[in-house]
């Protein structure tokens, strides 16, 4: 049986916005690895405004750029391109003078959620954006909100720009374990996601599989420990709540086929699974380096080298 593959709504003068949503990709990866150092050490707030300036600046222009397909006036459209490509360069780098003059030596604190919160919902907004942009711009550009929504979270550009940045994380972040492990799945998930939609036969399966796979591995993975931690069962709970969203979602897909109320239904939830992930992942690998240190401080006595 021959496996259709999820549209990319891509013609041919629709060629470079694709190299932009390329280069989103990149500076997304890119920014994400400045603000989650593989060493982990603290981070200034300033830095942590900077990049969150130029993630948001990002899905400004992927917007001013979806504007080109929907205003008729040419001229006015590119003229709001370049205008978010201005901000986009200068606004985040004001802000960061600023921040360094407010905020001076201030770091940031990774024990609480807001700044973990705040750099998984620009992430999956930036994503979001660059789903809907294909949307609007190639194939049959939806005419409704919710088409649009729902065609810009069901598309192939959401789910797998998605899942490049969650693949760049796990080999990037110092994560082990559950952590690592729940990352993993919902990476794979974000791969297979846009078949839900387009081949929900194949998608479910597929999903199917996936979360046998993810179910098994966890019993398997806590089987070998007499005694199951608080952390280890929060993640293992939030990977119920994730796939359980997902199912909810898939039910919608085969219950109302062609609707774009059901695929905006899977869309948004997996959206909200992605999102919550990135926050916990973002927060328990830059947490520990705290945790880390504070090991070594008890450990290691007082003038010892």
């Amino acid at each position: 049986m021959e496996i259709p593959f999820p549209p990319l709504d891509v013609t041919t003068a629709f060629l470079p916005f694709v190299a932009v949503a390329l280069s989103m990709i990149g500076i997304t990866v890119f920014v994400l690895a400045r603000l989650l150092p593989r060493e982990r050490s603290p981070l200034a707030l300033s830095t942590m405004v900077l990049g969150v300036a130029a993630l948001g600046g990002g899905s400004l222009l992927l917007l001013a750029l979806m504007w080109v397909f929907v205003d008729p006036n040419g001229t006015t459209a590119w003229t709001w391109v370049l205008l978010a490509f201005n901000f986009m360069m200068m606004v985040p780098a004001g802000l960061w003078f600023v921040s360094l003059i407010v905020y001076r030596d201030r770091r940031v604190d990774w024990h609480g959620w807001l700044w973990p919160a705040v750099l998984a919902v620009v992430v999956v907004g930036s994503e979001t954006m660059m789903g809907i942009l294909f949307a609007v711009g190639g194939g049959n550009a939806p005419q409704t909100p919710v088409a649009v929504l729902a065609l810009g979270l069901g598309s192939i550009w959401f789910y797998w720009s998605m899942g490049t940045v969650m693949l760049a994380l796990i080999l990037w972040l110092p994560i082990r374990g559950l952590v690592r492990g729940s990352l993993g799945a919902l990476t794979a998930a974000a791969f297979l996601a846009p078949w839900v939609v387009a081949a929900p036969l194949v998608g479910i399966a597929g999903m199917g599989l996936l979360m046998t796979a993810v179910v098994v591995a966890l019993y398997v993975h806590l089987g070998r420990r007499a005694r199951i931690g608080s952390a280890d069962l929060g993640v293992v709970v939030g990977l119920a709540v994730a796939f359980a969203l997902m199912v909810g979602g898939q039910v919608a897909v085969v219950a109302m086929p062609g609707s774009y109320g059901a695929a905006l239904a899977f869309g948004g939830t997996t959206a909200l699974a992605m999102l919550g992930e990135l926050a916990y992942v973002f927060r328990q690998s830059a947490d520990s380096y705290y945790t880390d240190i504070k090991r070594i401080q008890v450990g290691t006595p007082s003038g010892a080298l």
